[in-house]
């Protein structure tokens, strides 16, 4: 099990089993939601993780079309994840921010398996070796 807070620890997560992928995603939505070039995401079903505490959430349509929530602390303002919305209006499937988890040693057992909008990616960062890359949103 994986867990985590937001920056003041308002809000606390915990992610049962292995992410379905992990994921960096070099988007202009990402680069601003991370406040960095690109964010690092597990990517998990809505099943997998709980949530202590109240985030606020923001959706908009994303770059692939879809509409997407995204949930960040009101307190502290991290970002915390966020996903497309299903047709039920739930979201089933989250980009976990993964600057969330507190333990370092998973942490360095998480490399990345997938890159996507690569199209978008700075020309000064190279593709991470093993990676399946991706020009925008895989279909999947």
């Amino acid at each position: 099990m994986y867990t985590g807070s937001c920056f003041c620890k308002s809000i606390k997560i915990e992610l049962n089993g292995q992410p379905q992928a992990i994921a960096i995603c070099h988007c202009t939505d990402c680069r601003k939601i991370s406040g960095s070039v690109y964010s690092y995401n597990f990517i998990v079903s809505a099943s997998d993780y709980k949530v202590h505490g109240s985030p606020a959430e923001t959706l908009k349509v994303a770059d692939s079309g879809n509409k997407v929530k995204n949930y960040y602390c009101k307190d502290c303002g991290s970002s915390l994840y966020g996903g497309a919305v299903a047709e039920s209006g739930q979201v089933e499937r989250v980009a976990m921010r993964a600057g969330v988890f507190d333990d370092l040693q998973e942490m360095q057992e998480c490399k990345p398996t997938l890159e996507i909008y690569t199209k978008q990616r700075l020309v000064w960062l190279k593709p991470i070796e093993g990676c399946i890359q991706f020009e925008g949103m895989p279909s999947s």
